[in-house]
Parts: structure tokens; sequence; C-alpha cells
């Protein structure tokens, strides 16, 4: 979470600062410079912005790109005036042209995201499939599934317990949802609970064990990511139904 929040502070002082140092640059051009190109350049600090922050810094940027537009580069200089009519439009594209831009590279960041993260997941379930299709033991199944868990939801531990229904812990589902049962009461969470949390393994209709997910406190991992978790209990779960191995009921 820290790293989160020191990479959304970094984007944001980079929104206010790049575009003031593009503009400040481009003073002794400003003369030669039109005020079209000059807001060309400007675009495309925005975008160098929004291609490595966030949304908000995206946003952030534009507005200090068409900020420091009017101040440096528009007559009267040094002012936040602007007399020619057609620098004014152009400010006002600026500012348009930055935000949408903006907008189209932090998206085009997250679908990057999206492609890495999906690759990913099909390398851990292959890499799962492919233990099992080799005929390693169930138990080297369960151990590879078990590292690959805590690299997914980012735990700070993970182990796995064979055949007991002990404790009452949260349960992450066959849905992804965190949810705590209670006689009478359901509890969902956003955010993981405290101590541990258990993902059952289960395989032909029959329960083996549990991995227990010892987690880094803050906010639930994206649902994909837990979708990929339960996947690769069952996956688990089917080595040690195929490998015959005492069942619980």
């Amino acid at each position: 979470m820290s790293g989160y929040r020191i990479h959304d502070a970094a984007a944001l002082l980079a929104a206010l600062a790049a575009p003031f140092l593009v503009a400040l640059a481009l003073v002794p051009f400003r003369t030669d410079l039109s005020a079209v190109n000059a807001a060309l350049v400007l675009v495309v600090a925005v975008v160098a912005v929004a291609a490595v922050g966030t949304r908000i810094a995206g946003v952030v940027a534009a507005l200090s790109a068409a900020v420091w537009f009017d101040f440096f580069l528009t007559e009267p200089y040094r002012r936040f005036t602007i007399t020619d009519r057609e620098d004014v439009g152009t400010a006002v594209l600026l500012l348009v042209v930055g935000l949408l831009v903006s907008q189209l590279a932090v998206r085009a960041r997250r679908l990057r995201r999206t492609v890495i993260s999906d690759a990913a997941h099909m390398t851990s379930l292959r890499g799962t499939a492919r233990l099992a299709e080799d005929g390693r033991s169930p138990e080297a199944v369960v151990e590879y599934v078990r590292r690959e868990l805590v690299g997914l939801l980012g735990l700070r531990g993970c182990r796995f317990e064979y055949g007991t229904l002990m404790g009452g812990l949260p349960r992450l589902e066959h849905g992804g949802g965190v949810w705590l049962h209670r006689p009478g009461r359901v509890t969902e969470y956003a955010d993981w609970p405290d101590g541990e949390t258990e993902l059952r393994v289960v395989g032909g209709g029959h329960y083996y064990g549990r991995f227990l997910l010892v987690p880094v406190p803050g906010p639930l991992p994206p649902e994909q990511d837990r979708l990929v978790a339960v996947a690769l209990a069952a996956q688990a779960g089917s080595a040690l139904d195929t490998a015959g191995l005492s069942r619980q009921a």
C-alpha cells in the first residue's frame, strides 16, 4: 500500500512540475515557435505523465499545461491573461486535447497491465496442469499452488492444512469474495480480515484440506486474481483426488 501511495504522490508531483518545466524550456523560442506547436509539445508532456501516472495525475497535468502555456507562451507574458483570440482557442484546445489523450494513455496502460496479468495467470494455471500431467505427486502440486498463491495474492505467507475444518475462519469463496460465516450472521470483506483466511481444497466433491492465507493488511487483490487463486486450489484438489488420498467428508 505504501508503494502505491508513493507512486501516486510522485505522479501528482510530475503532473505539476513536468508541464511547468517544459513551458519554461520553451520560453527562449516563444517568438519563433507558433502557439500551436508549443501546445503540441506540452501535450507530449501530458501524455508522458499520464502514461506512468494515474487518471488524476493526467487531469492535473492537462490543467497545468494549459496554465503554464498561458503564463509563459502567450502575450502578455508572465501574466495569466491572453489577449489574442487565437491563443485563447489554442489554450482551450490544449486543455481539451490534454484531458482526452491523458485518459487514453491511462486506459492503454491499464489494458497493458491486464494483458500482462492474464498472461501470468495462464502461466500459473498451466504450470499446475503440467505437474499433474507429468505424474508428479499431489504434494508437489500442493506446494506449487502454495507458492503461486503467495505471489498472486501478495501474501506474507501461506501453508496447507490437510483434512480439518476447525477454527471458523474467513473464507475465500468460489466467486472470489471473502466471507465469514457464523450462525445467524454472514460478513463480507472488502479488505483482508485480520489473521488467516482459508481457501478450501475440494476434489471430486470431497474436501481434502485448505490453504491458510496470511495476507498483508489492506484491500483485497483484484477479483480476477482471487478467481485464479480459487482455480489453482481446485487444481490442487483434483490432483489430490486423482491420487486417491483419504477423503474428508
